[in-house]
């Protein structure tokens, strides 16, 4: 870009109004890379922490009300707030992992359109919690797409996107906070070439990916007849700060917060079954092919601990995990 150009691009950003909607990590990061910008942001859609929940991320609410931005925090996009985005007439709206679908009557106020940060190599992984299905069904690729909202999810035309390796050792957190500034990366080189009118833009090929809906509690469950590295996948897709991988002994749930492969391949013993003891009161847990080094549990209603002072009498192979 010519120096000419940079200074368009620069008066440009400082002149384009946006309306964002942002929550969790994702949204702060990329809510700041707009203000570092200098693009002036004339209102925050977000959502109120839910009871319950485990918060770990900065608030973009917080950063809103230090900047002097508007918040707001409706339970849904209905005719009232569109006719409020209408009336703050921004030139881009911008979508950072907020929770709800937005309307495609407020996607069409901004003349420049209405972007979205979505955490997946797009087509793939469309819809919601994708960064815990790419660790479940171990996916070795991970990534961050900047695209254009349409009425359907995800499925806009693509503006840019980028890939990071996921790890052996990477769980839905180690995970979460690579992309995390990917995303905010995108913004940071794409939101001058978007209110500059010369983003680039790719149509999607929608049968070529995938789609997947939000994760339940009891998506969770362990069945010891799966292959270890199977188990192994689905206990750092839902660790801390995610509901938890669980299965039962002695009639009690028990959740299974951290765990490796043991064995991946062979017959260990019957699935469920105590095989083997580790190091730092791990126990070896056969699976239906190979087995997995279980190291820290929780009952349900007591502390999280070691896998061997839970299962009291575990190193004497008797009880099973079902």
């Amino acid at each position: 870009m010519t120096r000419t150009g940079a200074s368009s691009a620069a008066a440009a950003v400082d002149r384009a109004r946006c309306v964002i909607f942002a929550y969790h990590e994702m949204g702060y990061a990329c809510m700041a890379e707009l203000l570092a910008l200098g693009a002036p942001i004339a209102a925050l859609y977000t959502h109120r922490d839910a009871a319950g929940e485990e918060i770990w991320w900065r608030s973009c609410a917080e950063l809103a009300a230090k900047r002097g931005i508007p918040a707001f925090t409706p339970d849904r996009i209905d005719a009232a707030v569109i006719a409020h985005i209408r009336e703050l007439a921004p030139d881009v709206i911008y979508s950072f992992y907020y929770r709800n679908l937005i309307d495609e009557a407020a996607l069409r106020i901004a003349p420049l359109g209405a972007y979205n940060v979505h955490g997946s190599m797009l087509p793939k992984y469309r819809g919601r919690a994708p960064v815990n299905w790419m660790l479940v069904n171990g996916e070795r690729e991970a990534g961050v797409t900047l695209h254009h909202m349409v009425a359907r999810a995800d499925a806009g035309d693509i503006v840019a996107q980028r890939a990071v390796e996921i790890a052996d050792d990477d769980t839905a957190l180690t995970l979460y906070r690579k992309i995390v500034p990917i995303g905010a990366a995108l913004v940071r080189e794409y939101h001058p070439l978007i209110v500059a009118g010369r983003a680039p833009r790719q149509p999607q090929d929608l049968a070529a990916g995938s789609y997947f809906g939000r994760r339940r509690p009891e998506d969770g469950q362990i069945d010891w007849t799966w292959p270890a590295r199977r188990i192994f996948n689905l206990v750092r897709a839902v660790t801390h700060p995610y509901p938890g991988a669980f299965c039962h002994a002695d009639g009690r749930k028990l959740y299974v917060w951290r765990a490796a492969i043991a064995h991946e391949t062979g017959i260990r013993g019957t699935p469920g079954a105590i095989v083997g003891e580790g190091d730092g009161g791990a126990l070896e847990i056969a699976a239906g092919t190979g087995s997995v080094l279980v190291s820290s549990v929780q009952f349900e209603g007591d502390k999280e601990c070691s896998a061997s002072a839970a299962l009291a009498g575990g190193a004497s192979r008797v009880m099973r995990l079902e």
